[in-house]
């Protein structure tokens, strides 16, 4: 093949109660990273959708990092050449940085014909979201990855952790007209947390993969709560309160930032919920925020990145 395009879709990290191990996977919106073979090194060939604010120079630019990281791993001295299609808008929460530089790793992979395993993959995408976000974390990365609901337990070497998705859980994510950088987000939490704020974190996040596997709402609606980063990152959101609120009023079994924000997630029970939740969440940030916000409903996705073309005669690029 002489190029290959793979789709690597928007995630929600965090997921309140599980500050940097647990993320999720949406079906859509998401990054599309097409590689064609070059003569030797990465180069981005071209972006679209980001207004001309990413880097265009490989080794400052997530996908990238991550591309050369797999060619490396692969012993391959080729190069490769990067068309990168911006479906997240940037710094909003939804796991930019980390769809990029997934979609590379996949695409190239799918390439070259490597067929690396997927911790490999992992690995390699991880060198380009530390870059992105500027810091070590794979809450974002994971699930673009993998798929579906995990929990981090290590991000290097890897070691993650699939959960079970109960049936109908919908996720609804608002995205206002805000932007919030990770690396800012993060310094207003400081290096050190309470210890009772801990304890309460640490129960939510323990009783909220218990109600995953048990398919408790109940439960799970009780345990989203963030105790450590919402309650220090609050007032980069005008009306937050208010909008979770909006949330909850309308059915949803609980609503958070989304990573560092701006963006916010819902929980919900059914695809009926999720849009009378959608509905209310928007019409909350209009107040509070204004701006035409962009908002999604969907399940949480089976599937994380993924070949979209040509299509695979032997299967997917990513196996599990």
């Amino acid at each position: 093949m002489d190029s290959v395009t793979a789709f690597a879709p928007a995630t929600v990290s965090n997921v309140a109660c599980g500050f940097d191990v647990l993320g999720f996977a949406l079906e859509t919106p998401g990054d599309e990273v097409t590689a064609r073979r070059a003569a030797g090194g990465v180069r981005i060939a071209d972006i679209t959708g980001d207004a001309g604010r990413l880097p265009r120079e490989a080794s400052r630019n997530s996908a990238g990092v991550a591309a050369q990281a797999l060619l490396r791993a692969a012993g391959e001295n080729g190069g490769v050449d990067l068309t990168i299609a911006k479906g997240l808008p940037l710094s909003s929460g939804l796991g930019g940085s980390a769809a990029s530089a997934v979609a590379a790793v996949v695409a190239v992979d799918a390439l070259i014909g490597a067929r690396l395993p997927i911790d490999t993959l992992l690995a390699c995408a991880f060198e380009g979201e530390r870059l992105g976000a500027g810091s070590a974390h794979a809450d974002n990365i994971a699930p673009c990855l993998y798929g579906g609901f995990v929990l981090v337990r290590r991000a290097s070497p890897p070691d993650i952790v699939r959960l079970p998705v109960p049936h109908g859980l919908t996720a609804v994510v608002v995205h206002p007209d805000l932007e919030i950088e990770t690396a800012k987000a993060r310094a207003l939490l400081g290096d050190s947390v309470p210890l009772a704020d801990a304890i309460r974190q640490w129960a939510n996040l323990g009783a909220f993969v218990d109600a995953l596997h048990r398919g408790d709402f109940a439960l799970l609606s009780r345990s989203l709560e963030d105790a450590i980063a919402e309650p220090r990152r609050a007032p980069l959101v005008p009306g937050l309160a208010a909008i979770k609120q909006a949330a909850t009023d309308a059915g949803a079994l609980g609503c958070s930032l989304s990573g560092s924000g701006p963006s916010l997630f819902a929980l919900c029970r059914g695809l009926e919920t999720a849009e009378r939740v959608a509905a209310s969440m928007a019409h909350a940030v209009k107040q509070h925020i204004g701006g035409a916000p962009q908002t999604y409903i969907s399940t949480i996705a089976p599937h994380g990145a993924q070949v979209i073309a040509p299509a695979d005669p032997k299967g997917p690029a990513v196996r599990v």
